[in-house]
């Protein structure tokens, strides 16, 4: 590929997942899941997004995170899985479009902010410059966060650190996201939507998902806030078709 991605596992797996992360992080942050995944079979490829894991931000609109993506898909390149968390869940939600009709892909979207007002996407922006300005070291984040692995916290202050600061003028060119592609799933598509607790996180209130879609299935994960692949990797796991064993 053009660009910086991280991958697991062997390419001539039966099985392919993409990982898109969400804003501030990189592809490295996906490490937890992409290491069950490979345990299940999966070749593991996780795209470092514009302004993230070193890469330079010069296009701004939801639209060309997406077209960035484009040549993980050359050559009618397929996944039997794509997962996104936050920020990463309108870019895939961009991405469907593009996904092959010859073959059914699971998307999960990990507490994504589908339907976001100018004042909620300034929230964003205020934390973003937050979090980037003042990049808290690892250990901050595991005293903060104790259901967090080490791990988890060294790559997420690493994600930080990484983030081109011209990143923020995403914020200010989208001023309010959509989740209308989700009123129209392609019949090669079913879409799990991951919601964290409302008492932890609101950034996917359940009033703004759509409803009777067909394709689309929503849980909801009681005491599970915003950063459910370091909290509560079993959900996510649990929501991708997998060989059952043979008794």
């Amino acid at each position: 590929m053009s660009h910086s991605a991280s991958q697991w596992g062997s390419p001539a797996a039966s099985r392919r997942a993409l990982l898109i992360h969400g804003m501030t992080m990189c592809s490295n942050s996906w490490e937890g899941i992409a290491q069950l995944l490979v345990a299940e079979g999966f070749f593991v490829i996780a795209p470092n997004l514009l302004g993230h894991g070193g890469r330079r931000c010069t296009k701004y609109r939801i639209s060309d995170f997406a077209e960035d993506l484009r040549p993980y898909f050359a050559m009618d390149t397929s996944y039997d899985v794509i997962i996104s968390h936050s920020f990463g869940c309108q870019v895939n939600l961009s991405l469907l479009p593009f996904l092959p009709k010859t073959k059914e892909t699971t998307v999960i979207l990990v507490d994504p902010p589908l339907e976001s007002t100018e004042v909620q996407v300034k929230k964003y922006q205020n934390l973003f410059l937050e979090w980037t300005t003042n990049v808290k070291t690892a250990e901050e984040y595991m005293a903060e966060n104790p259901a967090w692995s080490r791990r988890d916290c060294v790559l997420t202050a690493l994600g930080m650190e990484m983030v081109d600061p011209d990143t923020v003028e995403v914020f200010r060119r989208n001023t309010s996201w959509s989740s209308i592609a989700l009123k129209n799933v392609p019949p090669h598509v079913k879409i799990t939507i991951l919601a964290s607790d409302p008492k932890l996180s609101t950034t996917c209130p359940l009033e703004h998902i759509p409803r009777d879609i067909e394709r689309l299935n929503v849980k909801l994960l009681t005491g599970i806030g915003h950063w459910i692949q370091y909290e509560c990797l079993d959900a996510i796991m649990d929501a991708i078709p997998l060989p059952r064993t043979k008794l």
